[in-house]
């Protein structure tokens, strides 16, 4: 990892997430624990209504976390109830925080690569559905990272668990001069509840 997302990995504080909300991503580690215990492959498949925001940086603090720990076999998606594009603003707050990110198409849902370590393979990023052909159809954990998905799908098909891990959307401060720091924000706490979840695995 480059010297600024260490430095950022580093400055995280897993201590301050409140009792609540470390019970609600209990489930999250014991089904992770599970699938290391049987040393099956764990696929987790992060969705959000548009897959614009939430669930991009979910899904891209989770893979570096799971590097982090040295948690192998970790594979992770994203997807939406209907595909958009991943939101610029997110990519900017991703590379101040340390990720290196290529923009590889400019279509209007571009296709990013983040990269978290310079000998591993990059995320690939763009949005899609949650059932799209990228994404794992069975065996997978689905993490429901905003309200309207987890309400909009009562039932995610191929799935083997699901997990209501909901965080505010950083789109309510778009175009204000709490914008970036928002978005810094909502990362910086999604990568501390990701942090709290891969270090608790044996």
């Amino acid at each position: 990892m480059n010297t600024t997302l260490q430095k950022t990995i580093k400055s995280l504080d897993a201590n301050a997430i409140s009792d609540n909300r470390k019970d609600i991503l209990q489930p999250l580690v014991d089904y992770i624990q599970n699938k290391v215990n049987a040393n099956e492959e764990i696929r987790l498949n992060f969705i959000c209504t548009h897959n614009s925001r939430r669930s991009h940086l979910s899904q891209i603090w989770a893979q570096t976390m799971a590097f982090h720990f040295g948690i192998k076999n970790v594979y992770c998606y994203s997807g939406g109830t209907e595909a958009t594009a991943m939101f610029p603003k997110v990519a900017e707050t991703l590379t101040n925080q340390g990720f290196e990110i290529q923009k590889l198409s400019e279509e209007k849902n571009p296709v990013y690569a983040v990269k978290f370590d310079k000998n591993k393979h990059p995320i690939i990023c763009f949005s899609k559905t949650y059932f799209d052909d990228f994404n794992p159809k069975n065996y997978f954990g689905a993490i429901m990272t905003c309200n309207n998905a987890d309400e909009g799908c009562p039932m995610v098909f191929g799935a083997e668990a699901r997990f209501p891990i909901k965080y505010d959307d950083p789109k309510a401060f778009d175009g204000t001069e709490l914008m970036n720091e928002k978005y810094a924000e909502r990362s910086l706490q999604i990568a501390s509840e990701m942090y709290f979840v891969f270090s608790q695995i044996k």
